[in-house]
């Protein structure tokens, strides 16, 4: 799935619908050569820097549908490729008990897709996004080696399925594992750190206009320290650093204050260790301080 836009018309597109990216960052210079070249993307990050919304940014800017194929440990391919359709087979068995041959059983019209063969069978352009790869296996990986590498897959029932439209894949990795050379040859690369306070600041204008600009910044500059400072067993990411801000901004608050900091805390922190740590380490009062001197 190819797109008829320059880089520059890309970057627009993606600033027209306030997703941010920087030059440094290669985020949209990476995705317009992956599109162009027709390879999936592998975006690899620690949680909550915002790699699935890459795949939703790009979804719009390519006005094409979202099929997700969420990973867990233990997902096998017929729970994320297909399943047959037992019951409607059953039924046309007891239906039509004689002459009837294999092949009407294993046909199109009783196959249930999941989401990866729905992204090979869809008729228009999709984006297909495999969430958080490593935590699969590495049968698994072994598995999805023919549909990144030749967008087809083969159904012992009915033979080779290639795909109508070449759907764009999207691999997300918090990098768990290792994953193999063989995964990593099909894609193009991408690593996503998490953002630096000027770009928070940009996501921040972007999805919330009315956010006063000193209020943006201290939210940015204070999950910065959070992040840098502390070694939380889950940092907080860009999406709860935008409900830190909204809450903030419904009570009408134009500045961070040590009060409001402890009021909203748990919109960043969201366990009782970590919580812990913080006043441990750290504290409201300090965490303002060391965002001020950011």
């Amino acid at each position: 799935m190819k797109i008829d836009m320059t880089l520059d018309e890309f970057e627009k597109a993606l600033s027209e619908i306030g997703y941010i990216t920087e030059k440094k960052d290669r985020i949209a210079l990476t995705a317009y050569l992956a599109i162009q070249l027709e390879k999936p993307i592998l975006v690899v990050g620690p949680p909550g820097v915002g790699k699935t919304e890459i795949a939703k940014a790009l979804c719009q800017v390519m006005a094409a549908p979202l099929i997700r194929l969420q990973c867990y440990e233990g997902l096998d391919e017929n729970k994320a490729l297909y399943e047959w359709n037992y019951q409607r087979q059953l039924l046309k068995i007891q239906m039509q008990k004689e002459n009837l041959q294999e092949e009407d059983l294993f046909s199109p019209e009783y196959l249930l897709p999941r989401p990866l063969l729905q992204g090979l069978m869809s008729p228009e352009a999709s984006v297909l996004l495999i969430d958080e790869i490593d935590k699969t296996d590495g049968e698994f990986e072994a598995f999805l080696l023919e549909i990144l590498g030749e967008f087809q897959v083969t159904i012992p029932e009915m033979g080779t399925i290639k795909a109508q439209e070449r759907p764009l894949v999207i691999l997300t990795s918090n990098g768990e594992r290792e994953l193999s050379d063989g995964l990593k040859r099909r894609c193009v690369f991408l690593h996503v750190d998490p953002p630096s306070v000027e770009k928070e600041v940009k996501i921040l204008r972007a999805k919330l206009p009315g956010l006063p600009d000193k209020l943006a910044y201290q939210v940015a500059k204070s999950v910065g320290v959070l992040r840098e400072k502390l070694t939380l067993q889950k940092m907080p990411s860009v999406s709860e650093t935008l409900d830190w801000a909204k809450a903030l901004l419904v009570m009408g608050k134009a500045e961070l204050d040590p009060a409001w900091i402890e009021s909203t805390l748990s919109l960043l922190i969201k366990s009782q260790e970590d919580l812990e740590l913080f006043y441990q380490e750290m504290g409201a009062e300090r965490l303002l301080w060391e965002a001020k001197a950011l």
